[in-house]
């Protein structure tokens, strides 16, 4: 995550998950002021979850509302605020901001690989415990595909690394063994 980068500064964080939720609540520890937007006006989160988050003086909730523009300029191009839209009054107006973190959720994109490949009941690939393995030899899989916890940049390319190098130690194991058969 980003957040060290908002150390003391406000920051808008848009959804109503628990990916939501969890990020304002992280982010909390870093930031003067965390205000989450959200479509609706209710929480999806699980309860444990919005309680800490409703108790967090640092944490505003801005219901029944969505991002109709991200403001920013100068040089190094920032963020300085946001334009929200009120979903059910068309109303709008601008907040101050110094970042925005997206939390809608995501679903992994395994529609190709769904009638070959293990999932995990949350839809994403299952792959062996500590490894990019799948159920499959000879396929491996990484990134945001598996990492239900995670999901960021720097784990995905971690393991990339793995699958490349458990990819590569595969095909050299399938070489040997070809070899050795045809001996």
């Amino acid at each position: 995550c980003d957040g060290f980068f908002y150390r003391g500064k406000e920051v808008v964080v848009v959804g109503g998950g628990n990916t939501a939720v969890e990020e304002a609540l992280y982010l909390a520890n870093l930031a003067s002021k965390v205000t989450v937007v959200h479509r609706r006006d209710t929480l999806r989160s699980e309860r444990i979850l919005q309680d800490r988050l409703f108790n967090n003086p640092k944490i505003e909730v801005i219901w029944d509302s969505a991002i109709d523009e991200i403001l920013g300029g100068g040089m190094p191009k920032s963020v300085t605020g946001v334009r929200l839209k009120n979903v059910k009054t068309g109303e709008t107006r601008e907040l101050s901001t110094d970042g925005v973190f997206i939390a809608i959720g995501h679903a992994p994109s395994v529609e190709l690989f769904k009638d070959q490949l293990e999932l995990k009941p949350n839809g994403y690939l299952k792959t062996e415990p500590d490894s990019t393995k799948t159920n499959i030899p000879g396929i491996f899989a990484a990134g945001d595909v598996t990492d239900d916890i995670y999901r960021q940049a720097v784990t995905a390319a971690g393991m990339g690394c793995m699958a490349a190098l458990e990819a590569e130690r595969f095909l050299a194991e399938h070489d040997l063994s070809e070899t050795q058969a045809a001996e």
